[in-house]
């Protein structure tokens, strides 16, 4: 199994320290929960479950990771950080009410603060994830330092992972090596017939068999229900020839993968579903061959814009076909066409191309990963490009 291992968490927390000291930020807490555990992860390797959690960091020694009680034995076998602290606030994440834990010893974060940071002076504090955290913790948080400037964290982190390490470079190809298993299952099995939960769930269970860590996503629709943007299986039954819009979406080692391919049902795509394939197919593939070093992420965006109004299709084209990939399905970068910055070796993306929408045919998507190199893109889905290459090849 592939790893991350603690020299590099090491060397984030180092990159992440420097920062603070750039801004002169005393005092960072870094906050995930099972839902938005990326920047928790990315810093400690910790995911809770059912719970919250907060990295606490300083200028001088190594995190504190604080959890509440219920994931305290998750957090120590999982957590790159030893020294795990038991706090009251951090709470459960479904329910408002305060639980009443028995025989536990809770630290307080002020606490833990103390023990941080060494003069015991907070000027400047800062929180990474204030966009998903509760504002009842946000507030408490607030309480406990009323003498001290907040800075929002948010971008320490979103700029520090938009570059992949070869480590996580080697687990994403890992991921997406599971992904492919378990989307080739869906294209190579007898759907029709099958309701969508069950033709999504043979994608599912192939991927928990060759490794995936968690299913992130399905995205499964058939016949008029591919006329959207997104939608989850349903008990809805499949019918042969009918366009399907299927997404897979997985998680290895706390990196996310997905995949995305237009088909039919049992059947040779008609004309006018080959034409609508072929679109999306060939918009990607004119991306992909655009990035190259030097040119901005802007100008690859607007060729793929291009594309779809010059065969009367811009009006189906409702977002941006970039994003990067990593810890979340979706992180930075996500160009528009207006993005003035290169594509940087080592950034992760997603090609992620869609039309919305068509008449008579509905709406799909194209989606596959890469890392971005010195001389293009690396594939990370074998089966996506392969399916791309040979579709341009034929059609």
């Amino acid at each position: 199994m592939l790893k991350i291992g603690k020299e590099e968490f090491s060397s984030r927390i180092e990159k992440v320290k420097e920062k603070m000291d750039e801004n002169d930020i005393d005092l960072l807490f870094v906050y995930g929960d099972e839902y938005r555990c990326e920047n928790l992860r990315y810093l400690s390797n910790y995911w809770p479950l059912f719970e919250r959690g907060m990295l606490a960091i300083g200028k001088n020694r190594d995190p504190i990771l604080l959890v509440s009680p219920e994931c305290e034995h998750l957090a120590r076998e999982m957590s790159a950080w030893k020294d795990i602290r038991l706090i009251r606030e951090i709470g459960m994440s479904y329910v408002p009410e305060e639980v009443g834990f028995t025989n536990i010893e809770f630290t307080t974060i002020p606490e833990v603060a103390d023990v941080i940071v060494d003069n015991k002076k907070i000027n400047k504090f800062s929180i990474c994830g204030i966009d998903a955290m509760s504002v009842v913790l946000y507030n408490q948080i607030l309480s406990f330092f009323r003498d001290s400037k907040l800075i929002n964290g948010d971008n320490l982190l979103y700029d520090l992972r938009i570059i992949k390490s070869p480590n996580e470079i080697e687990i994403l190809k890992k991921a997406w090596e599971i992904c492919d298993i378990g989307y080739k299952a869906i294209l190579d099995a007898d759907i029709v017939g099958l309701t969508e939960i069950q033709a999504a769930a043979i994608g599912e269970k192939a991927a928990r068999d060759a490794g995936a860590e968690h299913i992130v996503f399905s995205v499964f629709a058939s016949g008029g229900r591919t006329n959207t943007v997104i939608g989850r299986p349903t008990e809805k039954r499949i019918v042969k020839g009918e366009m399907i819009m299927s997404a897979l979406a997985i998680r290895y080692e706390g990196y996310v993968a997905s995949n995305e391919w237009p088909f039919v049902a049992g059947y040779k795509p008609s004309s006018k579903q080959s034409e609508f394939i072929y679109h999306l197919v060939k918009a990607e593939d004119i991306g992909i061959k655009s990035i190259k070093k030097g040119i901005k992420a802007g100008e690859v965006i607007k060729k793929i814009s291009k594309y779809f109004k010059d065969n009367n299709l811009e009006k189906h084209d409702l977002y941006p076909p970039i994003h990067g990939n990593g810890l979340a399905e979706a992180e930075s970068p996500y160009p528009d066409e207006n993005s003035e910055y290169e594509f940087i070796p080592g950034m992760g993306i997603n090609f992620d191309v869609s039309l919305f929408g068509v008449p008579n045919i509905g709406s799909n998507r194209v989606e596959e990963g890469f890392i971005v190199s010195n001389n293009g893109l690396i594939p990370l889905s074998k089966l996506i490009t392969n399916l791309r290459e040979e579709f341009l090849k034929k059609y």
